[in-house]
């Protein structure tokens, strides 16, 4: 008996190839979230493509995509180096931060319903890789958590102002995964957040600033409990 079903195509499939600096990337994106290689961390090219085996170039090629996320340096003399932030570098960002995601929430309500929508999701994406079984990684959690930042300061519209957070969240990624690692709280964090999300919903502005505020302070004083004293405070 004769099959008369049309013959199925996959067309519209694709794949990404993914390549040997891809691989390379990604496991030493694993070994920074996971604090194996911490800030201050000399990141040898020589060192690497021997243990990983690989080429010297594929690993000069990972650690240069490392360095536009934000996550390692060059630094002269030094190489490429684990990125540390000081004190006054982690209160500097969040000062800026502060700026910058308090002009999202005073954006809230002109912003229009797709904006809205983009910060209603990244809670819910947060929320879910928190409670994710058996669990999310702690860069995918640091990556949720910062998305919902990030819409926040969205709803204001500005291409100018959203680059700028960008490049303030890519400095403190790092020692934000730090201190998701240490203290293993993404639920408490979820919470906090919804906080937050509900106050704008519910249009108050100014208590939605002073919460703000008050979670900006926080991870401020974490981010810098987790760098340890600075050498004069030893």
């Amino acid at each position: 008996m004769s099959d008369n079903r049309p013959t199925m195509t996959f067309d519209s499939l694709s794949l990404e190839p993914v390549t040997t600096m891809d691989r390379v990337g990604d496991e030493l994106r694993r070994a920074l979230f996971e604090g194996e290689l911490p800030p201050g961390t000399a990141l040898r090219e020589v060192a690497l493509a021997d243990s990983l085996n690989v080429s010297r170039s594929t690993v000069r090629e990972a650690l240069g995509a490392l360095v536009a996320e934000g996550l390692v340096d060059r630094v002269a003399h030094k190489g490429t180096v684990v990125r540390a932030l000081d004190r006054e570098a982690i209160s500097d960002v969040c000062r800026a931060r502060l700026v910058l995601e308090s002009a999202g929430i005073r954006a809230w309500p002109e912003a229009d319903e797709e904006a809205r929508t983009v910060v209603r999701k990244a809670l819910e994406e947060f929320a879910r890789a928190a409670g994710s079984k058996p669990g999310a990684t702690i860069a995918e959690l640091t990556a949720a958590h910062l998305a919902i930042h990030r819409s926040i300061v969205a709803l204001t519209g500005s291409e100018r102002l959203l680059a700028t957070a960008d490049s303030l969240y890519a400095e403190i990624r790092l020692a934000l995964a730090n201190v998701d690692r240490i203290r293993k709280n993404a639920r408490d964090q979820v919470r906090s957040h919804t906080c937050l999300v509900d106050l704008l919903e519910a249009g108050d502005t100014a208590a939605t600033l002073a919460e703000l505020a008050d979670h900006l302070a926080g991870a401020e004083r974490s981010m810098i409990e987790t760098i340890g004293p600075d050498d004069e405070d030893r």
